[in-house]
């Protein structure tokens, strides 16, 4: 029997995202190595406009692997990473030329230049497609191509990132391009992109390849292998949406797992036997390791707590909750006006009343009427064909609030967990990992 020992294998995700970009490696029982953040100054929009150059994120990139590389040094010497897969925001896109070069700056996820492009998608695109809004990937691509003609390549934000590693500007992952008009179910590209009365065509040539998320895609460059100490096989797995890799980050993965999101708004996401696609709620379902995942997002969230308590005070008050009393007022929580899910209403305003005399009383009322928002999410997820949660993971600021958690298992009726990971760039390297092993199935 050979004495050789071979180096353990470790995983890299990276999540780059509108503030910054985040890296996390993981060895090959999932146990994170170390990981790293770098902050971005972005610029805030300017009304419909929010854009970025692309140039940017490429300093970043190369500042977070060099990093990493000595971190990883540092805490597993000799150990080198194998596979790298990448997230990015949803809907951010670029044009670019056949080398890969951007021709245009970034239209990021809530850029809303897109709106007459937007009107033409809404009289060809089925209904129940995702590539309705001005957010869109589709409406964005066909203002950039009526800009720049000469686009060779539409990439979106994990895409460009995944060329620079690679040299392959021509694939993409199902989920970043759902909203770009591909269809998850049948797994190509629908003739309606092409053939319409609204003349809005995208050229074939220019919509990049598409492979599950995890599929491996190709070899990292061998000037970067060498630069940033990589293993010598390291190779490009094809990465998801910041939203599904932090989905993929708590451990959710079968029927009947949900995940909340409790943010500055409310997210909700569930694994289902089947996808749900609905543009009046805003629920769409992407297909990500062999299940579908539906979800949609409410404007109730964190951002409400803010508008009627500080920071400090939420504090001080959180230890106070009283989870075991419901005060049980009727409340629905909103920031403004207008709410997309689990009730499609652009009028729709805030209930708040009566107020507790008490701002402790009112406190924990808002934060039940948050969690009642939740369960109606759940149940509409429910009645449009999704799965029953059977337990429900939580990520984000809300998650480290215990009373909170016990509230809301009260009302929904289901088992609430908080996620050990909720970092989207920890989902990637789940993905790098389960992607090398796709390619590597001996080991």
């Amino acid at each position: 029997m050979s004495s050789e020992v071979f180096p353990a294998k470790v995983f890299l995700g990276i999540d780059i995202g509108t503030s910054g970009i985040r890296g996390s490696c993981i060895d090959d029982k999932a146990d994170e190595i170390c990981t790293h953040h770098i902050a971005l100054n972005s610029q805030p929009s300017d009304g419909d406009i929010n854009e970025q150059d692309p140039n940017c994120w490429l300093p970043l990139l190369d500042e977070l692997l060099t990093t990493i590389s000595t971190l990883l040094e540092q805490h597993a010497p000799g150990q080198r990473i194998c596979a790298i897969a990448i997230d990015g925001t949803s809907s951010t896109l670029i044009a670019c030329d056949e080398e890969g070069t951007a021709l245009s700056p970034a239209l990021m996820y809530n850029d809303q230049q897109s709106r007459s492009q937007a009107e033409a998608i809404s009289r060809f695109a089925p209904t129940d497609s995702a590539v309705h809004g001005a957010s869109s990937s589709l409406a964005k691509a066909l203002k950039l191509l009526a800009r720049y003609p000469v686009t060779q390549h539409l990439c979106h934000q994990a895409d460009w990132l995944v060329g620079e590693l690679s040299g392959r500007y021509d694939i993409s992952d199902e989920n970043n391009c759902l909203k770009l008009g591909y269809d998850s179910r049948t797994r190509s590209w629908p003739s309606w992109l092409f053939e319409n009365s609204e003349g809005a065509v995208i050229p074939k040539r220019i919509l990049p390849e598409v492979v599950p998320p995890g599929t491996p895609i190709t070899k990292v460059r061998t000037k970067l292998i060498d630069k940033y100490r990589l293993a010598d096989d390291c190779i490009v797995i094809a990465g998801t949406t910041d939203s599904n890799a932090a989905v993929l980050a708590t451990g959710a993965g079968k029927p009947g797992d949900a995940v909340t999101s409790l943010g500055s708004t409310l997210v909700v996401k569930i694994f289902s036997e089947q996808p749900i696609f609905d543009s009046e709620f805003g629920i769409y379902s992407h297909r990500i390791n062999g299940r579908w995942l539906a979800g949609g997002a409410s404007n109730s969230g964190g951002a409400v707590l803010l508008k009627h308590f500080s920071k400090a005070q939420l504090d001080e008050m959180t230890p106070q909750l009283d989870p075991d009393h419901l005060i049980g007022l009727d409340y629905y929580p909103l920031p403004d006006k207008g709410e997309r899910f689990p009730v499609n209403d652009s009028n729709k305003t805030s209930k708040i009343e009566p107020r507790p005399d008490s701002d402790l009383q009112f406190f924990q009322a808002l934060l039940e009427g948050i969690a009642n928002i939740e369960k109606e999410a759940y149940e509409k997820l429910h009645e449009l064909g999704a799965t029953r949660p059977v337990r429900i993971y939580t990520a984000g600021g809300g998650s480290k609030n215990p009373a909170w958690t016990a509230i809301r298992s009260q009302i929904i009726g289901t088992d609430i967990l908080q996620a050990p990971h909720s970092e989207a760039c920890y989902g990637s390297a789940l993905l790098a990992k389960s992607g090398y092993l796709t390619a590597n199935p001996e080991e």
